[in-house]
């Protein structure tokens, strides 16, 4: 199992404290140690302590690709909280384009320069997963090939395997899953070479015990992959609780913890996060929006509906509602979900014609094949809806 160390300068080896000579900015031990509460303030969501210690970076480094891919990364990650959100994209791919500019042109200066084909399969990797995002499929496999092609040619230096890996990792992870889930795209991807999805997986673990600018990444992906994927949902739960720990004004690493709090049954645990999610929303602090108030707003929904509060479990339902509205989330199963239950609570109060709108809402927004959709059809023929 991993052991999940924190990205602190008290963890970098003693060694590490004194700038050694390096060819390359990326493999410095003198700047990790001065950037780590840099990049500690990005994932905290303190973007404006991060990007002015990022503009610094910048001036010492003109043309070097770090300080630019690091500026993507925390527009990335405004990006994450709600990715239906696309305000941040152009600035975001302005960033990844201009990192990407300086690490082709030191590559052009010196193909066997490791660092730029490092910039570049990580630059073109960032960009596949927006594109991938957008579902512009076919620029998702153009910028995966470049990240490929890049990542091959940045082997071969034993000091950057820890940071390489993720790449590695999340390539044998999804050239599996990839085809498995989505048929349409296997014509795509057999213009790539084969994965090992556990294979994947232990590389993920590698990158997110050793490496020090990919590490928190890897984390992300782990938990959502043992979320979802494998099954594993204590080892979601494990790290997505080291997440928020590490990063308390997080908001998606905090919506994560609640969530794996609720699908291992710790209720209370689960509300007491969801409440401090919502109370962060109505306070406007940074990061907390509507998408992240859906989530919590049905797990305390679910909650009250548990120990028999209705009027509660009805008030937080129907939040779940607006803030699934907010986010032009309707079709999300915590929005579906929230309709079946105020469907029935409004039976329960001799609300029939409620009741019908809310089961008509339910099969307007869910596919036919949706649980959500299957509980109204079924609740609309018993009750003669």
């Amino acid at each position: 199992m991993m052991s999940i160390r924190p990205l602190d300068a008290q963890s970098l080896p003693a060694d590490s404290l004194t700038v050694k000579s390096s060819p390359y900015l990326l493999l410095d031990r003198g700047l990790q140690y001065r950037v780590t509460k840099s990049i500690n303030s990005m994932y905290n969501f303190d973007f404006k302590t991060a990007e002015h210690d990022f503009a610094v970076l910048s001036y010492q480094y003109p043309d070097h690709p770090l300080p630019d891919f690091l500026m993507a990364l925390s527009y990335w990650w405004r990006i994450e909280v709600d990715v239906t959100n696309e305000k941040y994209d152009d600035i975001f791919l302005a960033y990844i384009d201009r990192a990407n500019e300086k690490a082709e042109k030191m590559y052009d200066e010196g193909e066997d320069n490791k660092e730029a084909a490092f910039f570049l399969a990580a630059g073109y990797g960032f960009q596949g997963r927006l594109l991938s995002e957008r579902k512009s499929w076919t620029k998702a496999a153009w910028a995966g090939k470049n990240a490929l092609k890049y990542m091959e040619k940045s082997r071969g230096e034993e000091e950057f395997n820890p940071e390489l890996l993720l790449g590695d990792a999340l390539f044998n992870y999804f050239s599996e899953w990839i085809p498995e889930n989505y048929p349409l795209l296997k014509p795509v991807m057999a213009l790539f070479p084969k994965g090992d999805k556990e294979l994947g997986l232990q590389q993920l673990e590698q990158v997110a015990e050793n490496a020090f600018y990919t590490r928190i990444e890897a984390m992300y992906f782990l938990f959502r992959l043992y979320a979802s994927e494998e099954k594993k949902p204590y080892e979601a739960l494990r790290i997505s609780e080291y997440l928020h720990g590490k990063f308390p004004d997080n908001p998606y690493f905090h919506r994560s913890y609640a969530r794996h709090l609720y699908t291992v049954g710790r209720w209370t645990e689960s509300m007491e996060q969801s409440k401090q999610i919502l109370d962060r929303i109505d306070a406007k602090q940074e990061g907390y929006e509507a998408n992240s108030g859906r989530y919590a707003a049905f797990y305390l929904a679910q909650y009250n509906d548990r120990i028999g509060d209705q009027a509660q479990a009805k008030r937080y339902y129907l939040k779940t509602l607006s803030y699934g509205e907010e986010s032009e989330s309707q079709e999300s199963g915590y929005y579906l979900f929230s309709l079946v239950e105020l469907g029935k609570i409004a039976m329960d109060e001799n609300n029939k014609p409620l009741a019908k709108e809310y089961f008509k809402k339910v099969k307007k927004y869910a596919k036919r094949k949706h649980p959500a959709h299957q509980a109204a059809r079924d609740f609309i023929k018993k009750n003669k809806l």
